[in-house]
């Protein structure tokens, strides 16, 4: 059984925190700094790399063969990329948006002056009772607009509020807890992996325990565009353990309320000796880990090996449902995602 018990209040508390912070990729500072503000009161300092992520360093016990462990705080996205001469905007995703799954959704925008207006995703020409064809008409970034909530009917009117080009736009997360223990929110990829690292500390923290060799925390902030991987990284890293949510689907051995191990994903497969070694403590530890193989996907893991890193890589995380839309997982999922991450610090 584990050496460890995750609170499960922290660990939701902070997901729910940082899930209602937004931070879509290229737009971060707050989430970073809410991460550094928890790791601060777990009293680990941490800093900011040039690009903007977050990396605290553990000392350990030994110094022979240094580990790191990583997710990212960053999330899919949108930004402003035309104000149209009906005074709506027209929108770019940051990577990965499916776009039928955000129509209707509420958003702020974030204006360069620090103003955040309202408004909603709409289809263009959508009323029903104008335009015969909206409900067959394909949902795609040319026909979502932004509905803003302040009188305009033109482009300089809504200029006059101060939206421009390049303004992000925060999707609503709409998080929801459940007594049942089921988490609802968008961006739950990969949020709740954050979550799961800050609970494993601190679960080692309060049993008063440090790390069997150096580690090094890294909180990404460019993951969704496949280059968050490798920064602020040490060049005699021996171990790098990427939590990132876990595949649900058709075909899948994973589900919601289990920590899944990635064998392979689209970039190929990860180290097979570290995966093991992270399965045979699951097995100690009384995780049931799901071995399970991605193939639409990849990881600040892939990043890492792309970009040159040396050491040995290993994929993890809680199984999320609906990747991408409106996402789902369970807390019986992030707190053994917690318990594997807390028992690995703890491992020769």
């Amino acid at each position: 059984m584990s050496r460890f018990t995750i609170s499960s209040d922290y660990l939701i508390r902070v997901l729910t925190d940082l899930l209602n912070t937004p931070s879509p990729t290229g737009d971060t500072e707050w989430a970073i700094s809410f991460v550094q503000q928890e790791l601060d009161s777990l009293g680990i300092p941490s800093v900011r790399t040039y690009k903007g992520a977050l990396v605290a360093h553990l000392e350990g016990l030994r110094d022979d063969h240094p580990r790191a462990v990583t997710a990212h705080v960053d999330t899919l996205g949108l930004m402003v990329s035309r104000i149209k001469k009906s005074g709506r905007l027209e929108l770019t995703a940051l990577n990965g948006i499916m776009w039928p799954t955000i129509e209707s959704e509420g958003v702020w925008i974030a204006t360069r002056n620090g103003r955040q207006i309202r408004g909603s995703i709409v289809l263009e020409n959508g009323a029903a009772h104008v335009n015969k064809e909206a409900g067959k008409a394909s949902r795609n970034a040319e026909n979502l607009e932004v509905r803003i909530d302040e009188r305009t009917n033109s482009d300089e009117e809504t200029r006059v509020l101060g939206i421009e080009v390049g303004d992000y736009v925060y999707i609503d997360p709409r998080v929801e807890v459940s007594q049942s223990g089921f988490i609802r929110s968008r961006f739950l990829d990969d949020k709740a992996c954050v979550a799961c690292l800050l609970a494993a500390i601190k679960a080692q923290r309060d049993a008063g325990v440090s790390p069997a060799q150096r580690t090094h925390f890294l909180v990404s902030n460019y993951e969704e565009v496949g280059h968050g991987g490798f920064d602020g990284l040490p060049e005699d890293l021996a171990e790098l353990v990427v939590a990132d949510m876990a595949v649900v689907g058709d075909g899948r051995a994973g589900d919601e309320f289990h920590c899944s191990i990635c064998l392979k994903d689209s970039s190929g497969p990860y180290s097979r000796r570290l995966t093991e070694k992270l399965r045979t403590i699951a097995d100690r530890a009384g995780v049931e880990l799901r071995a399970d193989i991605y193939p639409h996907y990849g990881s600040d893991g892939s990043a890492y090996w792309s970009m040159g890193g040396r050491a040995e890589v290993a994929l993890i995380g809680p199984g999320v449902d609906t990747s991408h839309g409106y996402e789902r997982t369970h807390s019986e999922a992030l707190i053994d995602t917690a318990l594997l991450m807390a028992e690995y610090l703890l491992e020769e």
